[in-house]
């Protein structure tokens, strides 16, 4: 067993100024999901008048009690509704997330129908898309609790339409590759949005509340003059005694629930061997073998500002088993840290920086990836760089051929890669160490992280040689103030679009996590990637055609 000396002192001033502003972060995280949830519950009122569940409560008793739940993308469209961060309200208009039903691990997402009446918003679609991906890839039943009013007529953007196509070929696609597509329609499914229980394989209604047609009454006279109730166009008794679209009736919401629980059971998805080695081996094992130091500690460890170096070490016995690692050429390009280490009692390879990644650093990272996918060990990304090494010495040294082969190794791994956003992650470095862009299998921030193309500082300074140089060129004469207006401006908006808030709302992450529940997150997503791979699926050639 490695034993590492902590060179740490988790109780300095250093460590605690640090702990105080992480706290801030998670603080302004917290508040921005609260939001959400608080002005759909504003439409409590109204649901209980109608007999009904809010979307939250439906997602509460649709779980197994007690189960671990991870919620996916939970600042969706911060920023993008409204720029003003005060009054935009993150979420999408979707709960989203991983968790369990009858002990099937399970994808769970449910339109928030207590906001605009669960009308579909731009990065709403953009989530619902992603969580999709992300049920393909690790093989988990997609269960759709549906009330919404479509899309937004008076926001309408004709790609938003186009691309909103995607939702339903996914839909298909999981039912051909043999994955569960349950629906529970609560409320609404009005044009386009009448596909969701369309292309499901069972569909739940509740009486006198769901709703499916491809024309409501008011299209309908509009575009034929015919007259005809909702009841009689896409009601829940229609549509489960003369349409055929629905399969089971409830009376409310809560019945409905119970049915969809006993749907999952009957699909047997939690009764395959892969099961056993779940969530409970994963906490047992968590709590019998954890880190030997507090995940508290992780709090103090990232600086605010990034500037000042972290050993990235410290993150990694403070996630790993009994905090035990094997490095990996630790003397060659010392700056890329490649270690292997287990968590939850998964095997995993883990590549993190403590500098640029240079030309040594690039090489042992792309020899390493190699040998994890010859191991078939998951690899995890904790991204802390200011991205490959620059100058004369780099370039003769072959800095862009040798990155670009860590670049190859990363496009093409064959096991599950898993990215950790600690830190910053700028310019190629993102793209070296598995960003977005590279589709990892999942991806998640820590408030402190920051993703730009580079520094802003670095952007600013960059630009003010480059007109400076021009204008002295010219002959035109420098003025000192407007140079130094240009700077603070180029420097202001780098670091507005490279918050992780900011980023997050865009959904170039799966969601911004607490530092402390890295461990817990990531032996979560391990053990789903291991029961992917052991699942046997049975895929055919369409989708469940509804007869």
């Amino acid at each position: 067993m490695t034993v590492f000396q902590s060179a740490w002192n988790a109780q300095g001033n250093v460590a605690v100024q640090r702990r105080d502003a992480m706290l801030a972060r998670i603080a302004a995280l917290r508040a921005l999901e609260a939001r959400a949830a608080q002005a759909s519950a504003k439409s409590k009122p109204v649901f209980d008048k109608r007999g009904q569940l809010l979307p939250r409560e439906r997602v509460a008793l649709l779980l197994d009690p007690g189960a671990p739940w991870l919620p996916l993308c939970s600042l969706a469209g911060f920023m993008q509704d409204h720029k003003d961060p005060v009054l935009s309200v993150p979420g999408g208009g979707i709960v989203a997330g991983m968790g369990f039903i009858e002990g099937a691990r399970c994808m769970v997402v449910a339109s928030d129908s207590g906001i605009e009446a669960g009308a579909m918003q731009a990065m709403g679609l953009e989530k619902i898309l992603r969580v999709q991906e992300i049920a393909l890839q690790n093989k988990l039943p997609f269960i759709h609790l549906v009330e919404s009013a479509g899309a937004n007529l008076m926001r309408y953007r004709v790609e938003g339409f186009v691309h909103g196509g995607a939702l339903f070929r996914n839909l298909a696609r999981l039912s051909a590759a043999g994955i569960p597509v349950i629906t529970v329609q609560h409320g609404s499914g009005t044009a386009g949005g009448a596909y969701m229980p369309g292309l499901s394989d069972v569909v739940i209604m509740v009486r006198n509340r769901s709703r499916a047609f491809l024309a409501g009454p008011p299209l309908l006279m509009a575009a034929t003059g015919e007259v005809a109730t909702e009841e009689e166009l896409g009601g829940a008794e229609m549509h489960t005694s003369v349409s055929g679209l629905g399969e089971q009736l409830a009376e409310d919401d809560r019945q409905a629930l119970g049915l969809a629980r006993q749907v999952v059971a009957r699909t047997s998805w939690s009764n395959r061997p892969s099961a056993l080695s779940g969530p409970a081996q994963a906490a047992m094992d968590s709590v019998a073998n954890g880190p030997l130091f507090p995940a508290d500690e992780l709090l103090g460890l990232m600086a605010g500002d990034l500037r000042q170096p972290v050993d990235m070490h410290e993150v990694i016995v403070r996630l790993v088993d009994g905090s035990d690692f094997l490095s990996f050429k630790a003397l060659y390009g010392a700056a890329t840290v490649c270690v292997q280490a287990a968590i939850g009692g998964h095997a995993v390879g883990i590549i993190s920086n403590n500098g640029p990644i240079d030309v040594a650093g690039a090489n042992k990272a792309t020899h390493f990836i190699q040998m994890m996918c010859q191991l078939g060990h998951p690899i995890i990304y904790l991204q802390n760089t200011t991205g490959y090494m620059v100058g004369k010495d780099a370039e003769q040294g072959g800095m862009i051929k040798h990155g670009s082969k860590m670049i190859q190794a990363v496009t093409n791994a064959t096991v599950p890669q898993i990215t950790i956003q600690c830190g910053a992650s700028f310019g190629a470095g993102n793209y070296g160490m598995c960003g977005r862009g590279y589709a990892p299998r999942f991806l998640f921030s820590w408030p402190s992280a920051k993703t730009a193309v580079m520094g802003g500082e670095q952007a600013a300074r960059t630009m003010q040689i480059v007109t400076e140089a021009a204008m002295v060129r010219k002959g035109i004469p420098v003025d000192a103030a407007q140079s130094q207006a240009q700077f603070d401006k180029i420097v202001a908006v780098f670091e507005a679009q490279a918050d992780a808030f900011y980023t997050s709302g865009l959904l170039l992450d799966d969601g911004v996590i607490d530092p402390r529940d890295t461990r817990a997150v990531l032996a979560f997503c391990l053990a789903m990637c291991a029961e992917a791979e052991t699942r046997q699926l049975r895929p055919m050639q369409f989708g469940v055609a509804r007869m």
